[in-house]
């Protein structure tokens, strides 16, 4: 009797682990894509994933629900390790009717999300989907409802990561929205709020569905996804690797890693790498990668606003979040888009304990008045609005170009730097010193018999007197004017002079950022 139990137990578990069928699995691989079990199987450490749920039924009984089998409900949901962590995860099955999302498949969901919250653990969800299951009516809309408040509720405690991996469409592209991190897979991964069929019947517009909503578009246009991957392993690949970086929760920090880097590895290049011609680019990259430990730089948002750079690195092993603007692209000005890339990764290494350093060479914010009418102002105030609310090590570094308002945006004292270094080829001023020229001293320039020669001496001596760090330095808004190939090693000591740094806020029910 006992064994008949146990082999019901066993076959009533294959059948839900095969899913829409051995056909439908094949389609699955055709299309180039993973299943939702194979997708669990490669982010989990080996033998560790635990499944929930598995014999969940939906409660559907309208348009023929009622005698339709859906095995998981079209979702697998669990936890295990990652690197040996826990974390929660869900992967919807296209291959069970198209991985629609009914009643109970959002439960199943909702609990996962609910159990993470708990234990203060990660939770990964692997998004293929067709959407809403139509024949559940509401009741399936009320299911995304159920999430998109969960997620805002686990929002800033733990970490939640997406993956489009597949179709994701209409209401349900909001609880990616609302996670912190959006991986897309190449030509397999469609995000979009209406289809291309419905734009087509509404609007006229043609367009194809890799051009709407594709892995690139939002990647490179939108800015609603952070990563592009190539491949679903890459992609899984990636999240895990992400992982590393990230706490399990905002309690903790991040995990220290070995590493094999000498913490006081002198960068010699660094005294040679800034041009000596002010107006020419140089790749900041280059500078990231030399300081990060073993060179290692995982970018965030790599394919948008490409004028400011995102990421994390290690310094001595310890996690941290980078901010540095891009001179190969608009000389590094800030503009809309490249402040709400800044603004949202600030706030989101903040949420989970990670220092920022902030690396800048900026002339300014871009000027123009389709900026101005886009509204530069209220999206530029999101950087000073995310560095001031920061309380997590913050620390900067002046390479080059520091100007104006764009000089306060990139984390300068007054927004709560705790340590601001500067190279020797600092400018911190104002503005140019052809614009000051021509403010300042207009009426010299005007009354001189020979106006540009007058206005190249004037930028001249404004240059030797303004375009160094020492009159910041004067003021205490400079710490410490530091030798560029010893910048790896003043910045390891920074951080870990600020490893046990507490600082609060006023006590209120939230801020109003200026979206």
């Amino acid at each position: 009797m006992v064994m008949d139990k146990l082999e019901e137990l066993r076959q009533r578990k294959q059948e839900v682990a095969l899913g829409g069928g051995v056909d439908r699995i094949k389609q699955q691989h055709i299309t180039g894509k993973l299943t939702a079990r194979e997708r669990i199987e490669l982010l989990f450490d080996d033998n560790t994933f635990v499944e929930l749920d598995a014999f969940v039924k939906h409660r559907g009984n309208n348009f023929g629900l009622d005698k339709a089998t859906i095995p998981a409900e079209g979702v697998v949901t669990g936890y295990g390790f990652v690197d040996g962590r826990v974390v929660y995860a869900f992967s919807q099955d296209f291959t069970v009717v198209g991985g629609s999302l009914g009643e109970m498949h959002a439960n199943k969901i909702c609990k996962v999300l609910d159990y993470a919250l708990k234990v203060g653990a990660p939770v990964v969800g692997l998004n293929d989907s067709g959407g809403a299951r139509i024949q559940e009516g509401v009741d399936a809309l009320s299911g995304y409802g159920k999430i998109f408040y969960k997620n805002t509720m686990a929002s800033g405690v733990i970490p939640q990561i997406t993956a489009i991996m597949g179709p994701c469409a209409g209401g349900a592209v909001y609880s990616p929205a609302l996670n912190d991190f959006i991986f897309m897979v190449d030509q397999t991964s469609k995000m979009f709020i209406t289809g291309p069929q419905v734009i087509k019947t509404v609007t006229g517009e043609e367009v194809t569905a890799e051009t709407l909503g594709g892995a690139m578009t939002h990647n490179g246009i939108s800015g609603v996804a952070q990563f592009f991957e190539q491949t679903d392993e890459t992609c899984i690949n990636e999240i895990k690797r992400l992982l590393t970086f990230l706490p399990s929760n905002n309690l903790e920090t991040a995990p220290l890693l070995k590493t094999e880097d000498d913490a006081n590895r002198i960068i010699e290049a660094f005294d040679t790498i800034i041009p000596k011609n002010p107006n020419k680019p140089y790749d900041i990259k280059e500078i990231i990668h030399e300081i990060a430990d073993n060179g290692d730089f995982m970018e965030y948002q790599e394919h948008f606003a490409k004028n400011i750079v995102t990421g994390f690195i290690r310094l001595n092993g310890q996690s941290i979040g980078v901010v540095a603007n891009q001179p190969k692209v608009l000389a590094g000005c800030l503009d809309i888009s490249a402040s709400d890339k800044a603004a949202r990764f600030i706030r989101t290494c903040d949420c989970y304990n990670i220092p920022l350093l902030n690396l800048v060479d900026v002339p300014g914010f871009l000027p123009g008045s389709k900026q101005e009418y886009d509204g530069i102002i209220r999206h530029g105030a999101k950087m000073l609005y995310a560095y001031s609310e920061a309380t997590v090590p913050k620390v900067t570094m002046i390479l080059r170009k520091a100007y104006g308002g764009a000089y306060l945006a990139m984390c300068c004292k007054e927004l709560g730097a705790d340590m601001v270094m500067a190279w020797p080829t600092a400018q911190i001023a104002v503005m140019g010193a052809s614009g000051a020229a021509e403010i300042i001293f207009r009426k010299e320039i005007e009354a001189a018999k020979d106006s540009n020669a007058k206005r190249e001496e004037i930028i001249k001596a404004y240059e030797e007197e303004f375009y160094t760090p020492y009159k910041a330095a004067e003021r205490g808004f400079v710490d410490d004017v530091i030798e560029p190939s010893v910048s790896r090693v003043r910045l390891i000591d920074a951080f870990n002079m600020l490893a046990p740094k507490r600082e609060s806020r006023p006590g209120k029910k939230h801020g109003n950022i200026p979206l």
